[in-house]
């Protein structure tokens, strides 16, 4: 990968499924599971899930600009989960599996404010992901990182993160890694 890559931090619900999801994306050299958005300092896994730390669950994502665009991130983002549904993913529900963008510039901000007001057209209800300034990442502990590929026959994994990864398969095919 090229020298000149940016960051990107998003939070669509459980961080396992979005990790998994943009492991395969061309042009993201690495994927970290973790918090951010709260106001705990280096918070655990329980502390997130307890819901008293006001973090959510996301990922930080390492790109080339020249192979992927942030726009196109984000529009992947926004078809691997439901923006639509305050606090919650499926059955995953508590501020930490809220939807949120995180930007890191005002360039990043601005195409986010366009791809989510693109993005109102799709969804049959309006989009609640939270748009803001990104202060502080906590990577989550060792174990939830690549958590999918490392237990792809769990049952969250087989019957939650496989659909949405199969989903990026079918609709990014040519987006997806070699």
């Amino acid at each position: 990968m090229a020298g000149n890559t940016e960051t990107a931090i998003l939070g669509g619900g459980c961080f396992w499924c979005t990790e998994a999801v943009y492991l395969e994306v061309k042009g993201v050299s690495s994927v970290e599971s973790g918090y951010t958005g709260g106001q705990t300092e280096h918070p655990s896994y329980e502390q997130v899930c307890a819901g008293d730390t006001g973090h959510a669950e996301v990922v930080k994502l390492q790109f080339d600009p020249a192979v992927i665009s942030y726009r196109d991130l984000l529009e992947i983002f926004f078809t691997i989960h439901d923006p639509t549904t305050l606090n919650r993913q499926g059955n995953d529900v508590g501020t930490q599996y809220r939807s949120a963008i995180y930007y890191q510039s005002p360039q990043q901000e601005a195409m986010a404010r366009q791809v989510i007001a693109e993005m109102a057209h799709v969804w049959d209800a309006p989009i609640v992901t939270e748009l803001s300034p990104f202060q502080t990442f906590y990577k989550a502990e060792d174990y939830h990182q690549d958590y999918f590929r490392q237990h792809p026959l769990q049952g969250y994994c087989a019957f939650v993160v496989a659909p949405k990864v199969e989903k990026f398969r079918k609709t990014y095919s040519n987006r997806l890694r070699s």
